[in-house]
This record gives structure tokens, C-alpha cells and sequence, in this order.
């Protein structure tokens, strides 16, 4: 269900942003509820669509807002959950590849959320009812490390750290293609793609800065093992960044990465062995893992470092593709890059 609201700006709120001026007026709405509606092209500043939450208001101006209405809220449920690290104020956990983080639209159940609240019980909601205790987020066919608070103080504490890029995060991505050099830096704006909105794009609408660097651990024939750190935190940021490059993550089809092995990597693969057939179906999900995190304590200040290692089937999957790559004659070892 959906309601339109307009509002007109006073001259008093003149300069104020736009989440602010419309959550001073829905009271029954959070403020992140309200920048998701923005971000989702739902509010219109006189005959304009407006995608920005900080974008500022002037006098006289017209703003509508058709706000998708629902009832959802997260709610308990006992899910299995990897917790990393546990204290008074915050959480560590291991999410799997395959759960949301928190409940929205077309997720009622089995997120990230809905495990915590059955384990934690009282989780802070300076995240808003859909998100209890979520500080970030990871992508669903991403694993690794989330921290998610118990407390409002401890999360607002966190926010700050990642809004002022102090918190420190390290994915390992398997990419197709053969990346040059031991290591750089991409450096490109990223905003939603117009066409399909659950995409994101290189520019895009309301474009924001991105950057991530990368480091080569490894390379196969035709994939290569990356460390990247994102040191801006955009939706799907690595993802886009490396198939910016032509280089999408193993796995990830919404990227443009194939959705069989062999056609683009010219080996016969059998199962995980990669050998005996023409061709072989890619991962079902991203080779992509939160394997590092690292942050202040929200309390204490003291840094906190929490490391997790590959899931099973990614690391099964990686060593099938050193068997294989070991074994093809012409071609050298797979080399490790330390530096």
C-alpha cells in the first residue's frame, strides 16, 4: 500500500535537507525510512524527482512524497548464527552467503535482523524497526564479518566511524580475466542504474565517489585472486568497480560475469575437479567475503580486529581451481603476489 504527502517549505525550513524536512513532518516515519523512499525515486521537489537526502530546500518549494506503506518490522527468529565476538555493547558476526541483513520489501523472515533479535533480544533502534542493531550492510550473496550494536550509543558511535571511513574492511574476490600489475586503486562515482533499479552503475543516478584498493594475491589462467579494500562504502561498490575493468567476480551474473566457466575460461571443467566436460556451471553465488574488519570500540576506544576465513564451498572452489591450473601443461604455477 501507498500514500502521497506534500508539503509545502516555510520559509523558515529554507536550506534544511530534504530527509530532515520530511521526517519533521511524519512523525510515524524514521528518518532512514524516509532517505530509503528518497533514494527509491519517491519524492518529487515541485515537478523533479529528487534521489539525493541532502539535498536542500528552498522556500515555496512543493515536495511530495509517495511513500510505499507497510507494516513490516523485524521480529525473532531462531536462525543459526556465527557470532565472531560478543560484548555489553556490540556484536560480530559471520553472515553467510545467501541471508539478507534486515527485513524490507519482499523480506519478512530469515534476515540477519531476525537471527540477532532471537539470540540478542534488545538491539538498538537508532537503525528503525526494519533494522534492528544494523550498523552496515553486506550484500545477500555476500559472506563475512557484519558488526550489528546492542546499544543507540554504541551504534551511533559505529555510524560516525564508517561515516569518517575509520572503519577498515577487506574482501577476498575471485575476478575473471588476468589483473595487471600487483596492485592499484580504482577511483570511479557510482549511483543507481536507471533502467534497473536494483543495479547499480558507473555514474548512474546521484552519482557518489567510490574508491577501492586492491592488492593481487593470485593468479589462474583467466581468473585472479584479489584482496580490495573499499575505502568509500556505495551499494555493490567492488562488484561494479571490478567489472568496471572487465574483471566481474566470479559468480556475480548481475555484473556480467558468465554463467558458465569453460566458455570463458577455455579449460573443460568436471564438478570441482574443472576437467572432462566442455563446460561447468559459475558459483551460485559471489566469490566476494568480508574477510577483515577492523574499528575503534565504540566504549573504550580500543581497536578491534576480527578476522574470518573463506567459507567451505569458496575455499573448496579455490582449490579445485589450483588443481587444475597446476596440472595444465603449458601454462606456469599459479603465483602469489605478498607485496
Amino acid at each position: 500500500m501507498s500514500e502521497t504527502r506534500e508539503f509545502k517549505v516555510a520559509p523558515e525550513d529554507a536550506g534544511t535537507r530534504l530527509d530532515v524536512f520530511l521526517a519533521r513532518r511524519m512523525p510515524d516515519w524514521s528518518r532512514s525510512q524516509v532517505q530509503r523512499q528518497i533514494r527509491s525515486g519517491r519524492v518529487t521537489v515541485g515537478a523533479e524527482t529528487v534521489y539525493k537526502a541532502g539535498t536542500e530546500v528552498a522556500a515555496g518549494a512543493s515536495v511530495a512524497i509517495r511513500a510505499a506503506r507497510h507494516e513490516l518490522r523485524a521480529t525473532p527468529e531462531d536462525l543459526p548464527l556465527d557470532i565472531i565476538y560478543e560484548d555489553g555493547d556490540l556484536v560480530v558476526v559471520n553472515k553467510p552467503a545467501g541471508m539478507v541483513v534486515h527485513v524490507g520489501a519482499g523480506v519478512k523472515s530469515g534476515t540477519l535482523a531476525n537471527a540477532l533479535l532471537h539470540h540478542i533480544r534488545s538491539l538498538s533502534r537508532a537503525g528503525g524497526e526494519l533494522r534492528p542493531g544494523i550498523v552496515h550492510r553486506l550484500d545477500r550473496m555476500t559472506s563475512g564479518l557484519v558488526v550489528a550494536a546492542k546499544t543507540d550509543v554504541a551504534h551511533r558511535a559505529l555510524s560516525e566511524q564508517f561515516k569518517a571511513r575509520e572503519v577498515h574492511k577487506t574482501y577476498v574476490a575471485l575476478v575473471h580475466g588476468r589483473v595487471t600489475g600487483p596492485r592499484g586503486e580504482i577511483e570511479r562515482p557510482i549511483g543507481r542504474d536507471p533502467r534497473r533499479r536494483v543495479r547499480m552503475r558507473l555514474g548512474g543516478l546521484a552519482p557518489r565517489q567510490a574508491v577501492t584498493r586492491y592488492r593481487v594475491k593470485e593468479r589462474f589462467g583467466n581468473c585472479t585472486l584479489v584482496e580490495a579494500e573499499p575505502i568509500t562504502g556505495r551499494t555493490h561498490q567492488i562488484r561494479v568497480h571490478f567489472a568496471s575493468l572487465g574483471h566481474p567476480i566470479v559468480g556475480d551474473t548481475m555484473y556480467g560475469a558468465p554463467s558458465r566457466l569453460a566458455a570463458h575460461a577455455g579449460w573443460r571443467f568436471d564438478g570441482q575437479d574443472f576437467s572432462g566436460q566442455a563446460e561447468q556451471k559459475t558459483l551460485t553465488r559471489n566469490f566476494l567475503h568480508a574477510a577483515r574488519l577492523e574499528f575503534l570500540h565504540p566504549r573504550t576506544g580500543k581497536r578491534m580486529s576480527f578476522e574470518a576465513p573463506l567459507p567451505s564451498e569458496l575455499q573448496e572452489f579455490l582449490d579445485a581451481l589450483r588443481r587444475a591450473w597446476a596440472r595444465k601443461p603449458s601454462s606456469p604455477s599459479a603465483r602469489n603476489f605478498d607485496g
